[in-house]
This record gives C-alpha cells, sequence and structure tokens, in this order.
C-alpha cells in the first residue's frame, strides 16, 4: 500500500483539479538510474491494466505491479523550505541513498545504472 500525507493529499487534489483527466490519479513508480541503482518516479497520470489502486482521501494512487515491490510501504509527503518545495517518497523499503538523495537501493537489488525495472 502506498499513502500520502495530509499536505501531498491537497496538493495532489489541487493538481488533478486543473486536469480534464476526472480518472487521473497520481501514479507513483520507480525506474532504474542515478548513482544508487533506483529513482522514485512522481506523474498524474490514468490507470492502467496491470495497476494497483489505492485511495487515500479521495485521491487515487497508481502503481504498476513492477514498481509495488519497491514501494510498498511508501508515504508521499509535500515539503516547503528555504531550500524549495516537492513532493518527497518516505519509503521503508529504501537500504541506501546517494548523497543528493535522489536515488535509493533496496536489500537484494542492485541494478546497474540505467536499467530498467
Amino acid at each position: 500500500m502506498v499513502t500520502l500525507t495530509d499536505i501531498a493529499a491537497k496538493k495532489v487534489g489541487e493538481f488533478l483539479s486543473s486536469q480534464d483527466q476526472p480518472e487521473a490519479g497520481l501514479r507513483v513508480a520507480v525506474k532504474g538510474g542515478g548513482c544508487s541503482g533506483f529513482q522514485h518516479q512522481l506523474a498524474l497520470d490514468e490507470a492502467r491494466d496491470d495497476d494497483q489502486v489505492f485511495e487515500f482521501e479521495g485521491i487515487r494512487i497508481l502503481v504498476d505491479q513492477q514498481s509495488l515491490r519497491y514501494v510498498d510501504g511508501s508515504t508521499v509527503d509535500y515539503t516547503e523550505s528555504l531550500m524549495g518545495a516537492g513532493f518527497q517518497v518516505n519509503n521503508p523499503n529504501v537500504v541506501a541513498a546517494c548523497g543528493c538523495g535522489s536515488s535509493f537501493r533496496v536489500a537484494d537489488e542492485e541494478p546497474s545504472c540505467g536499467a530498467e525495472v
């Protein structure tokens, strides 16, 4: 399961309300890349046949089957600071992350950089 914090749900809801896709939701995915092996991807999208769909406060969260094993249990947050604002995935499956925080590694997975999941 993937959830949202209250502030993330509010921000995603604002983005979704400006879209012409009534069935759209927040896609949470993982792709190969970065110095630690994987990167989180967030996008507004519509559900696909192989997606697992979760709902949180009326927001649809879409996760494809391949990404689910890497992001299961994660919480998407939205933060604002002097350094900027944006979404962040708090993923309990991460065992190591790169110094800049944009890529991660999970236990028992060590793909080469740029490899698709």
